[in-house]
C-alpha cells in the first residue's frame, strides 16, 4: 500500500489517533505559535503546511489569525480537512500536493513552511528527504523559516517486529483499539495500524491499512535541513510531543 493509499483510508478516522483531537488542535497550535514567535517574531503572517493531513495544525494555526495554505498527498484527507475548515468557518487554501513537489505545486513563498506529525519520514532515504527541503527552501521568503516535528528514532530498536499501542476510544457507542505493529528491515520498518471496531455483539470489524517509514535520525534531519540551505538549524525537545527541528533562510535570497 502506499503512502498515498494509506492516508487516504485512514483520514476518516485519524482524529482517533488522539485521545481528544479537538483539545490538541488547540494545544499544537498554542505550542507552534509560540515557536514561530520565539523564532521569526511578529512579521509571521503566511505559513505553508505541507503534510496537513485532515488538518490538526492548518486549522488550529488558522484559528489563531494567520493566513494558511496547505496540501497533503492524499486527496482524501484534503476533502476531511476541507469540511473540517468549513465546520469551524475558516478560510484555508487546500490542495492536493506531494512534498517533495511543493515549490512546484505552490510556485510562491511563504514566512514558514511546516511539515508535523512524523511526516518528512515517509521519504525513505536522504536523497528523497533533500529533494523536499529544497522545495521547502524554495517556499520560504528570506528571512522566513522551516519547521517540521518527527520521531526521536535515536530512542527507538531498529529491529524485530514491534506493537504499538495507540489507545482505546468509543465514538458514537463504538469503541475502537487501535494499534500499530512495526516490522522494522534496516532502517526502514513497515508499519501496519489496525483498527478494531466494537459495536458490542459478538463480532468485530477489523481494518488494517500499511505504510513505510525511515527511521532517520533527527541528527541526519538537521543536516539535510542545512544542505539545502536552511541556516541556524536546531532540534527543541519538550516544545512539542514530537522533537521540533526549525532553520532559517537568509534575509539575502539565495538560489536554489
Amino acid at each position: 500500500m502506499s503512502t498515498r493509499d494509506f492516508y487516504d483510508q485512514l483520514s476518516p478516522f485519524y482524529h482517533l489517533i488522539f485521545a481528544d483531537w479537538e483539545a490538541s488542535i488547540q494545544r499544537q497550535a498554542a505550542q507552534l505559535d509560540s515557536l514561530i514567535e520565539e523564532f521569526w517574531g511578529e512579521q509571521v503572517h503566511t505559513i505553508l503546511d505541507v503534510s496537513c493531513g485532515i488538518g490538526t495544525q492548518a486549522i488550529g494555526l488558522a484559528q489563531l489569525g494567520y493566513h494558511v495554505t496547505a496540501s497533503d498527498l492524499s486527496a482524501a484527507a484534503i476533502e476531511r480537512a476541507k469540511a473540517e475548515a468549513f465546520e469551524r468557518r475558516l478560510k484555508i487554501d487546500w490542495s492536493v500536493a506531494d512534498m517533495r513537489q511543493a515549490y512546484i505545486h505552490h510556485q510562491r513563498q511563504f514566512d514558514v513552511v511546516i511539515a508535523c506529525d512524523n511526516s518528512t519520514p515517509h521519504l525513505l532515504n536522504d536523497d528523497e528527504l533533500l529533494t523536499a527541503f529544497r522545495q521547502f527552501y524554495a517556499c520560504t521568503k528570506p528571512g522566513g523559516g522551516c519547521l517540521i516535528t518527527v520521531r526521536d528514532y535515536d530512542q527507538v530498536e531498529r529491529r524485530g517486529v514491534q506493537v504499538k499501542p495507540d489507545g482505546l476510544r468509543i465514538e458514537n457507542g463504538v469503541r475502537y483499539l487501535i494499534f500499530q505493529v512495526w516490522d522494522f528491515k534496516g532502517d526502514i520498518y513497515d508499519l501496519s495500524m489496525y483498527l478494531v471496531a466494537d459495536n458490542g455483539d459478538n463480532e468485530v470489524r477489523t481494518q488494517v491499512m500499511r505504510t513505510q517509514y525511515y527511521a532517520v535520525s533527527p541528527n541526519t534531519l538537521a543536516a539535510l535541513m542545512a544542505e539545502a540551505g536552511f541556516v541556524d538549524v536546531i532540534r527543541l525537545d519538550d516544545r512539542f510531543y514530537q522533537p521540533v527541528i526549525l532553520g532559517k533562510k537568509p534575509n539575502v535570497a539565495a538560489k536554489v
